[in-house]
């Protein structure tokens, strides 16, 4: 019989006889948008604070970050060194440098006056390495349509229905950094997916007021935004009224609440873009069956969940 040094032995001689396994090979620069376009639903995380709130978060295993900006402080700083700390803290499991993260806006998209004004910040933020953005209050689509633009390079290809992009030289540095590219090969792929089947840009809308789920079938059709959800929580301050104690799902359950999310599902799915909705472990399955693609709880069961019934690849 082996004594336990001789199979010790044996065992370290093994290991260097096996090939080392390369790691994961990223197919793009945005996990979030390299599973969605294999047609995987992706489920996704909160996220905030500086770098040392980056580092942590380079494990997680959301499919992307969302970096909550609409009611927390607007800290470009912080910002900055959150997307510092992803890549410190990285690679990820599946070899990206930094996981995916969109950022919600402190700007809402109710009109073009206040988005003209505005779209400096929706610049700031992408200057800071960040993937995409999402958009709050989505109701007027000319303003949707001047974030666009923004957020475009002069030099991007036209599209029809979008003016030439306004971004301008500089906004490269920092963000080419924290991709890992060139600032030349930055500018060339920071646009928007699926606009632009290259870029690494994924651009939101929440139509979450009744005046947003009005005009639904325009600003869904923006060529450049990828994703859009209803809102819910907003929505119920609208039709619901104040919160008494009961829960957000109970509030969802509400007749004037499932009517409208029927009404915006139908025309985000119309205009071909995903659907964002809260997901949990004791629904997350009839979302996906509904098309939801795009559903919260990125570190919970209820993704592991998901990514079992969809057949998810690779290490999650």
């Amino acid at each position: 019989m082996l004594k336990f040094g001789t199979l010790a032995i044996a065992a370290v001689v093994l290991a260097v006889q096996l090939p080392a396994q390369n790691p994961p090979k990223p197919k793009r620069i945005n996990r979030a948008i390299e599973l969605l376009e294999s047609g995987q639903p992706i489920y996704y995380t909160g996220g905030r604070g500086g770098y040392d709130e980056g580092r942590k978060m380079a494990s997680t295993s959301a499919d992307y970050i969302n970096y909550e900006m609409e009611h927390g402080a607007f800290d470009m700083k912080e910002l900055r060194d959150f997307m510092r700390g992803l890549v410190d803290g990285g690679p990820t499991r599946t070899g990206h440098r930094t996981p995916a993260v969109i950022v919600t806006l402190p700007i809402l998209g109710k009109d073009a006056v206040s988005m003209r004004g505005n779209y400096w910040v929706a610049q700031q933020v992408m200057a800071a390495g960040v993937h995409g953005i999402l958009l709050c209050h989505a109701e007027d689509p000319e303003a949707v349509k001047i974030l666009v633009e923004a957020l475009r390079y002069p030099f991007a290809a036209k599209h029809a229905g979008l003016n030439t992009g306004i971004r301008g030289n500089g906004s490269q540095n920092f963000a080419s950094q924290i991709w890992g590219l060139s600032p030349n090969e930055y500018m060339r792929r920071a646009d928007p997916w699926p606009l632009n089947k290259n870029g690494e840009v994924l651009l939101g809308i929440k139509i979450e007021t009744p005046m947003a789920a009005d005009n639904a079938a325009k600003t869904t059709r923006v060529p450049g935004i990828g994703f859009a959800e209803w809102g819910p929580g907003d929505q119920s301050f609208f039709l619901v009224g104040p919160p008494v104690g009961e829960g957000r799902g109970v509030r969802e359950e509400h007749p004037a609440m499932k009517a409208i999310r029927a009404r915006i599902f139908k025309e985000v799915k119309a205009a071909n873009l995903f659907f964002l909705n809260s997901c949990n472990e004791s629904n997350v399955l009839d979302m996906l069956k509904e098309g939801v693609m795009i559903c919260t709880g990125g570190d919970t069961p209820a993704a592991d969940k998901g990514r079992a019934y969809s057949k998810r690849q690779g290490p999650w």
